[in-house]
């Protein structure tokens, strides 16, 4: 038996490598069920590499032009655009994003199952969406990132009208994923930001007061998973800690959950220091990512243990999604979760 005072609840952070929607809430439902609060349809298919699949519509976009180069060399660096010459901001007409049709199509599958018993009653439908700092910094040429992000943003703003018009707000949970913003801060992705801290900090909470207070809203915060690993590592969670407070205290409605990523190396109480100074409200769940597959129920654990020195309260995730597993390993990782976490009360 554990001697550790084991975490309450879980958390998947979208990406699940499974067939379908319906494949990954009836797999969650099952393994899981009693430790979640959410359930996302495991971005499957064309949507299963995060944010790559919004490439296609930006360089198929009429007014914006493929430029063959990166000034990321962070996972497989792709192809930029920019504006076609003469062409102004208000002039671009970006297509259907995908979010809301793929958002609008698994809740159909998620209200189905869940009237049929398939899916707890008290779980709500997860949509992750990217914030726009994401596709615009990975594939905008950084001379034309302040001039397009904008247009983007409206864009995919709209799309979330959509998910809200569409998904009663009792069952729905919003999740912003913030990863870009992590490079930006430790001063690795390029950015067309005056001032990273304040601009990103802007950002987020302009995100988070566009979710209705009806409905669930939280935050993944990220370091990257590409090829399994972190486009820089962080010297403990003090970037982390300074989001997480600034979304708390600059959002205009309810903070449901905050999710942040722990190194399968840090189980040392120095990582963890900066938590003592998190401050949420009393109904914002913490989730930390500090489950890895690769050591299992003994590493969960250490780092469990390690984070109680600095927060007392939280559940348990991994750092990222399981998008770039493979998807027989899915079940096991799943179980791994329930193995040091209690069921929700």
């Amino acid at each position: 038996m554990s001697k550790i005072a084991q975490p309450q609840a879980v958390h998947l952070v979208g990406s699940v490598p499974l067939e379908n929607g319906r494949n990954v809430f009836e797999m969650s439902s099952s393994i899981l069920g009693n430790h979640l609060h959410r359930i996302p349809d495991g971005e499957t298919n064309e949507r299963t590499n995060w944010i790559a699949w919004q490439f296609q519509l930006l360089d198929n976009t009429p007014q914006l032009d493929r430029v063959d180069q990166s000034d990321s060399d962070y996972g497989n660096a792709s192809p930029q655009v920019r504006l076609r010459k003469g062409v102004h901001p208000q002039d671009i007409e970006l297509g259907p994003l995908g979010y809301s049709a793929a958002a609008k199509a698994s809740y159909a599958t998620f209200s189905k199952l869940k009237s049929e018993g398939k899916i707890p009653a008290h779980c709500r439908f997860q949509v992750s969406l990217p914030t726009p700092l994401a596709p615009i910094n990975f594939y905008v040429v950084m001379a034309d990132r302040a001039a397009i992000e904008p247009v983007y943003e409206t864009k995919l703003l709209a799309e979330l009208g959509e998910i809200l018009a569409a998904i009663p707000a009792s069952e729905l949970a919003i999740q912003w994923d913030t990863a870009v913003e992590f490079g930006i801060l430790e001063g690795v992705f390029p950015s067309h930001l005056q001032n990273a801290q304040s601009d990103i900090m802007a950002r987020l909470v302009r995100l988070g007061d566009a979710v209705p207070a009806e409905v669930e809203l939280g935050y993944h915060l990220c370091y990257g998973d590409s090829g399994h690993k972190h486009f820089v590592e962080p010297k403990d969670a003090t970037h982390l800690v300074n989001v997480a407070n600034g979304i708390a205290n600059g959002i205009n409605r309810p903070l449901n959950w905050i999710h942040l990523p722990i190194p399968k190396e840090r189980d040392d109480e120095a990582f963890f220091s900066p938590l003592k100074s998190l401050h949420l409200h009393a109904e914002t769940e913490l989730y930390l990512g500090l489950i890895h597959m690769t050591d299992g129920v003994d590493g969960a654990e250490r780092r469990i243990k390690a984070a109680q020195s600095a927060v007392k309260q939280f559940g348990v995730a991994t750092e990222c999604g399981f998008g770039r597993r493979p998807a027989d390993t899915i079940p096991d990782l799943m179980t791994l979760h329930t193995a040091v976490s209690q069921p929700i009360n």
